[in-house]
């Protein structure tokens, strides 16, 4: 079982003399760790002895802000186990999503933020038009191919090589999106019930590739700065886990860019532990600064198997990705995406071949498209929210924002009846928590952006009054 030490808890309860009454004071500290994912469910809590000689309080107020967290059902206690986290159930609880983000119909009148994702690049239909005069030559072929065609492989191989990460055609699996490209790397390095380190936040569908196959998710969270390779290497360590799913490149949500130096240390541990890092690049061509690219995380392990898509990049209606595998990993994940599917179509591995030939000539123009809209949405919420904390951050397509109460769940629960679909926090942690944070993907029009601040701050206002709980629902699916 997790457990944290009392000195642990009293750093990330923070330096700050507690609120009177002192028990009251504690307890709410607690909850807001739990709402905001930074005190994992199922976290064994330090005995009441411990803590109040670390809190310097005494037996009397611990004990008390102990009672008062099982009132509210953030704490249950067992004979023998002691004190464990864990989320409230019922109407108030916070109830965990098991089918991720389904796709719904959206009213014409609700903007939908559940998706970061673009409206078609400039290029797709032009390389649509290249690729139906490619395709005569295919259709004398069954279709079939669950390792891609050969010259979309050399194109993914090709842009591995311009980043500075040499890559072999043989190397490369194209899939059915990024998605498709982690069940299949799961289902072939991992055996059911074996354990996967996720990042906390991470990405909701990651989550329910995991719990659908058969494996159990592990959290590890970030920090406001990124990744702790020590809480990671621990996490390994007492988990056992055989892989570890991560997101170097512009986190989703957060936006973190993992630096070299942590990419480094971080495959040391992983490779020590046996330990399959899959890295997950959908974000990774969507740079918005003038900072110098990061090498990608296979370049410092050797072992990594490598997640791209042409989604976020160019458009999300291509439905394709792929695998970077290691040296001798493609027939594996070749076999195992046979329970999932027998291949990818054709035409749209074309238009990728296409898109990717063509390089930076298209992609300039896209990430001036992201940055615009970026920073549009930046300033409609900083004139509309202005009690809504954010960093900026330097490439993908999310604002991580961090509410000024843990009143996130109710904010999506009311947001559309203001004309705005939202995504709960929630849904980004393993286990719940994150009701103090929303993500608010900026892939509107510029000039939509003041009308999304402006319905935010309306579901805002609605959402005041309520607790770190949400109604009990299945929510949308998000990507």
């Amino acid at each position: 079982m997790r457990t944290i030490s009392a000195r642990s808890l009293a750093l990330l309860l923070g330096p700050e003399p507690l609120p009177r009454p002192a028990y009251r004071g504690l307890a709410d500290a607690v909850r807001r760790l739990v709402c905001d994912g930074r005190l994992l469910v199922g976290t064994r809590l330090p005995s009441e002895r411990t803590l109040m000689t670390e809190l310097g309080l005494s037996r009397t107020t611990v004990g008390a802000a102990l009672d008062t967290l099982r009132d509210d059902g953030f704490v249950v206690t067992r004979r023998g186990s002691g004190s464990v986290v864990r989320l409230p159930s019922g109407p108030a609880g916070l109830a965990l999503s098991q089918a991720g983000l389904i796709p719904t119909d959206v009213p014409p009148d609700v903007i939908d933020l559940t998706y970061a994702a673009l409206p078609a690049a400039a290029g797709v239909t032009a390389a649509y038009e290249h690729a139906l005069t490619e395709l005569p030559r295919h259709l004398a072929t069954a279709g079939y191919d669950p390792r891609g065609l050969p010259e979309t492989r050399e194109a993914v191989a090709a842009w591995f090589e311009g980043r500075g990460l040499p890559t072999d055609p043989g190397q490369v699996v194209i899939t059915s999106g990024a998605h498709g490209a982690l069940s299949a790397v799961l289902r072939a390095r991992l055996e059911t019930g074996d354990r996967v380190v996720v990042e906390s936040p991470t990405y909701p569908n990651a989550i329910v590739g995991v719990r659908r196959s058969a494996y159990r998710a592990v959290p590890a969270p970030l920090t406001p700065t990124g990744w702790d390779v020590e809480a990671i290497a621990t996490t390994v360590r007492q988990s056992g886990a055989r892989a570890a799913y991560l997101i170097p490149d512009h986190q989703n949500p957060t936006g973190l860019v993992m630096d070299v130096h942590t990419r480094e240390a971080l495959g040391r541990v992983l490779a020590r532990a046996g330990t399959t890092p899959v890295v997950d690049e959908t974000f990774v061509e969507l740079a918005l600064g003038d900072e110098d690219p990061v090498a990608p995380f296979a370049a410092t392990s050797r072992d990594a198997h490598t997640l791209g898509s042409a989604g976020k990049t160019w458009w999300g209606g291509l439905r394709v990705g792929w695998v970077r595998t290691p040296r001798g990993g493609a027939e594996a994940v070749i076999e195992a995406r046979h329970s999932l599917d027998l291949g990818t179509a054709i035409l749209e591995q074309l238009v990728v071949t296409e898109l990717l030939r063509q390089g930076d000539s298209l992609l300039i123009e896209r990430r001036r498209e992201a940055k615009a809209r970026r920073d549009a949405l930046v300033g409609s919420l900083r004139r509309h929210l202005p009690d809504w904390r954010f960093d900026v951050p330097s490439g993908g397509l999310n604002l991580w924002c961090e509410l000024p109460e843990a009143r996130g769940d109710e904010l999506a629960r009311v947001a559309e009846a203001h004309g705005i679909r939202l995504a709960r926090g929630g849904q980004f942690g393993a286990e719940g928590g994150f009701s103090r944070w929303v993500r608010v993907p900026f892939c509107v029009a510029p000039d939509e952006a003041d009308e999304v601040g402006r319905r935010l701050a309306s579901a805002w206002q609605a959402a005041q009054g309520g607790h770190c709980g949400g109604r009990r629902e299945v929510t949308p699916l998000i990507a």
